[in-house]
């Protein structure tokens, strides 16, 4: 599978494209004065425990207290070592309001809440995840050869000095590191970690300590795999830091990291900028001529699989085994670059055989295993549904590009012309009864006014006699379809 990294730099606004054989897979969107916070380090003051959610809010510095469950909170030694204690199910034995504490975070504010923190800190690298407050060396879950997973956990051990605390994580990037490279890095974290110490030391709570790297240098120390042959950048100063970056902390990387020069805009190719428009769209076309509808809610996110225009070659089963397979692929990647995340329903079209049911199934987690966020797939009911979670850290890319629409207020719908003529006919009457006025004049929508100029005409010639004076229209053109006034002049 070939890859390429497009980063594009504006004004105001950064953005990096994953493009997987010519298909945009990821888009990561980070803009000024609104950067996403999760890797950050700060130092909090608890500002209220809550033993009755096992939680407490912790001040950060940032514009909404930020939440921290009594799970993510580890009971640490001066010297920052953590202590073993069996689990501790109130939230009271560990903090007290008033208490200052280092914390990260791990889930961008979102909505009207804040963000999600934990005291269990994780410091990335090129090839590593330290985690001061672990324990043991963990693989990575994209590494599944057994050997080589056994052989990364050797390789990690041999360049650890003697007495090292904490626990290590090897990413994916580390499958073809040499022990020089491994030395390299948990050398820089250890001296990262230091220095997060420091900082801590001598800032007052409510102040970051440590900020994660700005996008294009992220994108290329968390997405820069093997499968990525060129990186692809149109601005020549953030070029010279992405090189220089990529010299200190990548310089086994034979991906070349080049300046983009061309007339057409560098998201223009492979049709990025068109498919990111399109990943606002609730429905989304299949090749086969099915289709899937995507809708978010605050609850959940739901996900209904359509043959539409497809009828197949043989049966009506293997039509809608064929759809379901295709949707289970397009599905995984919408996940991805939609940014879709905690609970997903899938509603697959029904199908009668048992053996269809779970090679869709198997086709989804495939298509699943290349996601960096966490997911987990319950099993494939005999109705097509299927549950899902897939964890959620930063705003779902329609969160973060649009808003509720003004015309309905996020309902998805509004009132039809002929509904808001009813209402505008029985507004009409409550005030003729209750005031006096010479005339009547209504301010609606354009639609609105010839649905009554046109279809309601005898209604409102009707109407003007009962009510003894004219009823006047006018055109209100920053009125939505279901908004009116009645004016009394």
């Amino acid at each position: 599978m070939s890859s390429e990294l497009l980063v594009n730099l504006g004004p105001r606004e950064t953005r990096a494209a994953l493009v997987e054989n010519g298909a945009l897979t990821e888009i990561h969107i980070e803009r000024a004065g609104k950067r996403g916070l999760v890797g950050n380090i700060y130092k909090g003051k608890v500002s209220r425990v809550l033993p009755g959610m096992q939680a407490a809010f912790i001040d950060v510095g940032l514009e909404r207290t930020a939440f921290l469950h009594v799970a993510d909170i580890a009971l640490v030694r001066p010297d920052d070592t953590v202590v073993n204690l069996p689990a501790i199910d109130d939230i009271r034995r560990l903090v007290t309001q008033g208490d200052e504490l280092l914390v990260q975070v791990v889930k961008d504010p979102m909505g009207t809440k804040g963000a999600r923190l934990t005291t269990f800190v994780a410091l990335p690298s090129r090839y590593l995840v330290f985690m001061p407050r672990g324990e043991g060396i963990g693989v990575s879950a994209r590494i599944e050869d057994d050997a080589t997973r056994q052989r990364l956990k050797a390789a990690i051990a041999a360049v650890l000095p003697p007495q090292a605390v904490g626990g290590y994580i090897v990413r994916t990037a580390a499958q073809t590191a040499d022990a020089a490279g491994l030395r390299e890095d948990v050398a820089y974290l250890d001296k990262l970690w230091r220095h997060v110490r420091e900082v801590s030391a001598r800032v007052e709570a409510g102040n970051i300590v440590h900020a994660d790297l700005p996008l294009p240098l992220r994108v290329l120390r968390d997405e820069l795999v093997p499968e990525v042959s060129r990186v692809l950048v149109d601005s020549a100063t953030e070029l010279l830091d992405m090189q220089a970056f990529a010299r200190a902390f990548l310089p086994d990387s034979p991906v070349p990291i080049e300046l983009y020069s061309g007339q057409r805009p560098l998201f223009d190719l492979h049709g990025v900028e068109e498919e990111l428009s399109r990943a606002l769209d609730r429905k989304v076309p299949l090749k086969s001529g099915g289709h899937l509808v995507i809708e978010q809610t605050e609850a959940m996110t739901t996900i209904d699989v359509n043959t539409g225009g497809y009828v197949g070659h043989r049966n009506l089963e293997e039509t809608i085994f064929r759809t379901n397979l295709e949707a289970a692929v397009a599905i995984a990647r919408q996940l991805r670059l939609r940014n879709l995340g905690g609970i997903i329903i899938i509603d697959f079209i029904d199908m009668a055989d048992a053996a269809h049911r779970r090679q869709v199934l198997q086709a989804l987690e495939r298509a699943l295993a290349a996601d960096r966020a966490q997911t987990h797939i319950v099993s494939l009911s005999p109705l097509g549904l299927v549950e899902m979670t897939r964890k959620r850290t930063r705003e779902s890319l329609e969160h973060l590009l649009c808003k509720a629409c003004p015309a309905c207020e996020g309902r998805g719908f509004v009132k039809t012309p002929e509904t808001v003529a009813q209402d505008v006919f029985r507004e009409i009457m409550r005030q003729s009864r209750q005031f006096a006025s010479r005339e009547l004049l209504i301010l609606a929508h354009q639609e609105v006014v010839d649905h009554l100029l046109e279809s309601e005409s005898a209604s409102l010639a009707e109407l003007e006699h009962q009510v003894g004076r004219p009823i006047r229209l006018q055109v209100e053109a920053l009125y939505g379809v279901d908004q009116f006034d009645v004016v009394l002049i």
